[in-house]
């Protein structure tokens, strides 16, 4: 019992502190290469291929703050209606074509708030 009370503390702790991190472009800058959490809204999401989806989050595109590469097809979610949920993405921070881009290739990199 205690084992798990003490894993719901340190897992509560780790939830909290990933949806209170947000980052303008010069903070996501600075901690490229990193592997970091971001949370925002998605605004819309663009499926290219059945391993290559886009979603733009804190603006439509061209103006999203961030872009998430999902690649591959290890992520299955309901694509239709992802657009308003608050996600967290964990992942390493990249820039691809000048933009901030997390690739998210694994399931447990996606939580919803």
């Amino acid at each position: 019992m205690k084992k798990l009370l003490f894993l719901f503390i340190l897992s509560s702790a780790f939830a909290f502190k990933a949806s209170a991190q947000t980052f303008n472009a010069e903070e996501f800058k600075s901690n490229l290469g990193k592997t970091k959490t971001l949370c925002d809204v998605v605004s819309s999401v663009k499926i290219f291929s059945d391993t290559l989806t886009l979603i733009n989050m804190g603006g439509n595109y061209p103006n999203q703050k961030y872009i998430i590469a999902v690649k591959g097809n290890k992520i299955t979610l309901d694509w239709a209606n992802l657009k308003g949920k608050n996600m967290c993405v964990t992942g390493v921070f990249e820039m691809h074509k000048n933009r901030p881009e997390i690739v998210a290739a694994q399931p447990d990199q996606i939580v919803f708030k």
